[in-house]
């Protein structure tokens, strides 16, 4: 059912890569298709949107009002969700704004010794595509998590799209856009939706950055439009890297290599451990639990297919494989987990101790859950407000700078052979 491998065993880098390897956008097929989209909706805007959506969506839409939610719509969802719901919704929305609030930068600068003034400006971006995905699963905890880093960077209009098959839509989406403050909200998904975003249609604003996952198309047309607008990253399958000491429930381990399994047949469940005992009683916890899982059947495919459990030398070799791996989310399930964090060099978000479950962190902890996935946390980090300001360099050279900047100038000028940059740099000289 799940792959066991022996970190000393012949082989074992090289079955570790094979399990590891993956590439989302790859497919020639999907690349053309989503080409061809994107050139259609440049076009014919409006028209090829509404076209697409019916098509794919089985909707029956005359006009872009068809594919419209008005603002009230979205309060109205809210305000029709049981106490317990709203209650949640509210309370995970409030934590992820806190968090997400120590976050904000500020404009910065300093006065050098002769009056010449050097900083940074800090500007939000103006207006954000935020893509809601409608297929296997909905999750009104990304609107969460992809609005309100946004909002609390100061992004003035924010766009959300998300496609309603079957004209179906959900409510604790549409109420997850309320209590994030979105600006507009159209039914259309895939890569006609990402494309309508990048470039704008007769009724789409056009955005300055698309966030959000979606499926290969929405992927691939993500990697086509940027450079016109800004993503945040190309998201592979869900992951989790557990490394356990052998002391916790080996079915709390179970459950939480099954929480990020339940996602789709292609996510990736590992346990690295080095008590080989354990890793046969989280073997069994998984035999006994996967029958009462209601996604059972993707559960056992993506195990199967990109699960494992991994008998290492001792912890420092578990911790060795985890940086190696760079996994999205790591948990740390061992008793001193401070002791061992500074050894964690690579990981998109870190779960410190027994009690601290992923899934947590997927809803309300308050960190973002969207993170870098398919070993790009070795360069890249979890969305943030960062990732919704840009920063302007500030320059204000005294006269006495002009002075000496200008004299330094003229000498790097001239060596690369631009004489307008040297003049130009002359001309302030006044000494």
């Amino acid at each position: 059912m799940i792959s066991k491998l022996v970190s000393t065993q012949f082989n074992f880098q090289k079955k570790l890569s094979s399990l590891l390897e993956w590439e989302n956008v790859s497919n020639l097929n999907v690349t053309k298709i989503v080409s061809d989209i994107i050139t259609n909706i440049r076009s014919n805007g409006d028209n090829a949107l509404i076209d697409y959506t019916n098509k794919f969506d089985n909707v029956n839409a005359s006009n872009m009002k068809d594919l419209t939610i008005e603002l009230p719509r979205l309060k109205q969802a809210f305000d029709t969700l049981n106490k317990e719901q709203k209650s949640a919704l509210s309370t995970a929305a409030n934590r992820i704004r806190l968090y997400h609030e120590k976050q904000k930068q500020s404009t910065w600068s300093y006065t050098e010794d002769d009056g010449t003034i050097l900083g940074q400006k800090i500007t939000s971006l103006d207006c954000v595509g935020l893509y809601v995905p409608g297929g296997k699963a909905v999750y009104p905890s990304s609107v969460l998590m992809n609005a309100i880093p946004a909002k609390v960077a100061g992004v003035k209009k924010l766009i959300m799209v998300v496609p309603t098959p079957n004209a179906i839509s959900n409510s604790l989406i549409l109420a997850a856009a309320h209590i994030s403050d979105i600006t507009q909200v159209f039914t259309i998904g895939g890569a006609q939706a990402i494309a309508a975003l990048a470039y704008g249609t007769q009724t789409i604003p056009k955005v300055d950055k698309i966030v959000g996952p979606g499926n290969i198309y929405v992927a691939t047309a993500k990697r086509a439009v940027f450079g016109q607008v800004g993503i945040d990253m190309i998201a592979g399958p869900s992951e989790i890297l557990i490394i356990c000491d052998g002391k916790t429930d080996p079915d709390w381990i179970a459950m939480d290599l099954f929480s990020q399994a339940e996602h789709d047949e292609n996510t990736q469940s590992i346990l690295l451990s080095p008590d080989s005992n354990f890793i046969n009683q989280v073997e069994l916890s998984i035999k006994k639990l996967l029958p009462s899982m209601s996604r059972k059947n993707i559960i056992k495919t993506a195990l199967k297919n990109r699960g494992a459990l991994i008998h290492t030398k001792d912890m420092s070799e578990a911790i060795s494989l985890s940086n190696q791996i760079a996994p999205e989310h790591l948990e740390l399930s061992v008793e001193y987990p401070k002791a061992i964090l500074d050894n964690i060099k690579h990981a998109g978000a870190i779960f410190m101790g027994r009690h601290t479950c992923e899934s947590l962190g997927d809803y309300c902890a308050g960190p973002n859950h969207v993170l870098p996935t398919s070993g790009t946390a070795r360069f890249s980090s979890p969305l943030g407000v960062y990732d919704f300001q840009k920063k302007s360099s500030l320059i204000m050279v005294s006269n006495q700078g002009a002075n000496t900047l200008g004299e330094i100038a003229v000498t790097l000028a001239n060596g690369e052979g631009l004489q307008a940059h040297a003049q130009s740099a002359r001309y302030r000289i006044t000494k």
